[in-house]
């Protein structure tokens, strides 16, 4: 893959925005886009999705053969774009009543003397439940947008910033399992990197983004919005609005409902989800029918194209920016 030299002229004009807070200097989106060639292959996109809700890996239950397939196709793709290993392996392991689960983690180190000490994670749960009693004879339940269409967000992600390789802060990428369970995985690893003494900046979660919303004028909404100004800043760096508030989020409490919630609650940092399913735009939760021909592949490539700005801007301000609200 080739290598991205990046146009620096742009990308000061973009840094001198934020140091300033000057309207007038920010780029379009479409020129920060362009600027960091944000692109993102949609037929790998598409290709990864496929296989992760695939009747061959029979709905990714923690524990069962399917979500070991999940995990090694994962971790080839780590490894093929040279992402570095938190742990001696890709592989953080846990038990939980008896059951062998493990999250799946790379991570890009920094390339400032300082601020690599300083993480950003990238996060989605890659298990689902499984094998389920039969509707009109299917019992697989696939889990394409819950949740292998975030997994597929955070390993395109990797491979980006991989590409892309300007992160002055690091980047973690993990992959959450036995999130099914009672968020475990979350709860298992965040525990760990708490007794690590990670300095974790934020965590920036993908859950369900398969389907676009309707009559929205953002591309995500934001679990957890008014707790933080993650929206706010995000926004701002990317020369867009890409995440925004959607009442049933709080009125359901779903900041407390996915993998980002153990790291609030163990880190006590801005720790959120974004997610494009509104409760009116997919009848599949936790259904046999959650495959990934019922998704929009052109969507979530949009999705992942426009985190990309806003994520590398974060990863490089001089200072922490991003902050829960008191």
């Amino acid at each position: 893959m080739r290598k991205i030299t990046l146009n620096f002229t742009l990308l000061a004009a973009l840094l001198l925005f934020s140091y300033c807070g000057n309207t007038q200097a920010v780029q379009t989106s479409e020129e920060v886009k362009t600027s960091l060639n944000t692109n993102v292959q949609q037929a790998e996109v598409e290709e990864l999705l496929n296989y992760l809700s695939s009747n061959e890996l029979e709905g990714r239950q923690t524990g069962m053969e399917g979500i070991e397939l999940a995990a090694q196709k994962i971790e080839s793709i780590f490894e093929e774009n040279n992402l570095q290993k938190y742990f001696d392996t890709y592989r953080h392991n846990f038990e939980i009543d008896g059951i062998e689960g493990f999250n799946v983690v790379g991570m890009l180190e920094g390339n400032d003397p300082e601020l690599k000490d300083e993480f950003i994670i990238l996060g989605a749960h890659y298990d689902h439940i499984g094998i389920q009693d039969p509707v009109e004879g299917d019992s697989i339940a696939n889990g394409a947008n819950d949740n292998a269409a975030g997994t597929v967000a955070v390993v395109e992600l990797a491979k980006k910033f991989a590409e892309i390789d300007d992160n002055k802060r690091s980047i973690m990428f993990v992959l959450f399992s036995a999130e099914e369970m009672g968020l475990v995985g979350a709860k298992k690893i965040a525990q760990r990197l708490k007794q690590d003494k990670l300095d974790l900046y934020t965590l920036f979660n993908f859950e369900m983004i398969g389907i676009p919303m309707n009559d929205k004028d953002y591309i995500g909404y934001l679990t957890g919005y008014e707790n933080s100004n993650f929206a706010e800043k995000f926004n701002e760096y990317s020369g867009e609005k890409v995440l925004g508030f959607l009442p049933q989020a709080k009125e359901y409490n779903l900041f407390k409902r996915s993998d980002n919630y153990p790291f609030f609650e163990e880190f006590n940092v801005p720790a959120q989800t974004i997610s494009t399913f509104d409760f009116t735009n997919y009848d599949y939760y936790h259904h046999v029918a959650d495959e990934a021909e019922k998704l929009d592949v052109g969507h979530m490539t949009n999705v992942i194209e426009s985190v990309i700005p806003g994520i590398l801007k974060m990863a490089n301000t001089p200072e922490k920016e991003i902050k829960l609200n008191k």
